[in-house]
C-alpha cells in the first residue's frame, strides 16, 4: 500500500462512517489492521475518518478499540487529532477514555503522540489547560500520557530561543509528577524530561537543581536517570553531586 492508497481508503471508510455504515467501514479497516501496515499509512487512513461527523466517527472509533489491534490505536489517535480543532475538550476526554480502555503502554504512547502532543504544538495554552488535570488522574496510563505529550512537543519544537517560555511551562506541568512511583507512568514522564533535556539542557538542569537541592525532592532513580540522559557532563555532575 502506498500513501495515496491509504488516503483514498481513509476517504472511503470516512464516507461509510458518515453514512452510519459502521459495520462496512469496520470491515475495510479490519483487513488493514490484520496486516503489518506501517503506522504512517494507518495515520493516513485515520485522518480523513476523523474529519467526519463526531457522533458517527466516535461510534466507529469505539468499534475499532474493541478489537484491541495495535494499529487500531494509530487510526483512533489520528482521527482524534483531526477532531481537536472543532471539539478540543471532547477529543481530549475521548483520548483519555481510550487510554484507560487500552490499558497497555504502546496504546498510551500511540495516542499521546497523536492528540495531546500535536495539540500542544498547535494550540499550546488550550492543550495545556486540558492536559493539566491528567496529572492527578487515578489511572497511571493517563499520567504517563502527560509525559508522552511533552516528549512529542520537545521533539518537534527544537527551538530553545523561541520556545523557552513554553518549555518552562511544561516543566511546571511535570513538576507534580517528578516523584511518581508507578513505573509505567514514570517511564513516560521521564521520557518527557529526557527529550526536554536534549533540546533545553540549561532549563532542565536549573529545574532539576531546584527540585533536588532547593525543594529536597527525591524521585526514583529511573526518573532521574532519564532526566539526566542528554545533559552535558558538567550539568549532570551538578545534579548528582547534590544527592
Amino acid at each position: 500500500m502506498q500513501t495515496r492508497d491509504a488516503v483514498e481508503l481513509g476517504q472511503r471508510i470516512g464516507a461509510l462512517v458518515a453514512q452510519g455504515q459502521i459495520t462496512k467501514a469496520h470491515a475495510l479497516v479490519a483487513t488493514v489492521l490484520a496486516q503489518r501496515t506501517p503506522f504512517r499509512l494507518l495515520g493516513c487512513i485515520g485522518e480523513p475518518v476523523g474529519a467526519g461527523p463526531l457522533q458517527e466517527v466516535n461510534r466507529f472509533l469505539e468499534r475499532i478499540a474493541r478489537g484491541r489491534a495495535e494499529g487500531g490505536w494509530v487510526v483512533i489517535g489520528s482521527a482524534l487529532g483531526q477532531q481537536f480543532g472543532r471539539d478540543p475538550a471532547g477529543s481530549f476526554a475521548r483520548c483519555r477514555d481510550f487510554v484507560v480502555a487500552a490499558d497497555v503502554w504502546y496504546a498510551t504512547d500511540i495516542l499521546g503522540e497523536r492528540l495531546p502532543g500535536p495539540a500542544l504544538l498547535a494550540e499550546f495554552q488550550s492543550a495545556l489547560d486540558l492536559l493539566s488535570p491528567w496529572r492527578d488522574d487515578a489511572n497511571a496510563w493517563v499520567r504517563r500520557t502527560v509525559g508522552i505529550a511533552v516528549h512529542f512537543w520537545a521533539k518537534r519544537s527544537r527551538n530553545p530561543e523561541y520556545h523557552a517560555a513554553q518549555a518552562r511551562m511544561l516543566l511546571g506541568l511535570l513538576e507534580p509528577l517528578f516523584e511518581e512511583r508507578d513505573v509505567d507512568a514514570l517511564k513516560g514522564i521521564g521520557w518527557g524530561l529526557k527529550t526536554l533535556g536534549r533540546y533545553y539542557p540549561d532549563l532542565v538542569t536549573d529545574w532539576l537543581e531546584q527540585q533536588v537541592v532547593e525543594l529536597r525532592r527525591r524521585p526514583r532513580a529511573l526518573m532521574l536517570r532519564k532526566a539526566l540522559t542528554y545533559l552535558p557532563p558538567d550539568h549532570r555532575t551538578r545534579i548528582v553531586s547534590s544527592f
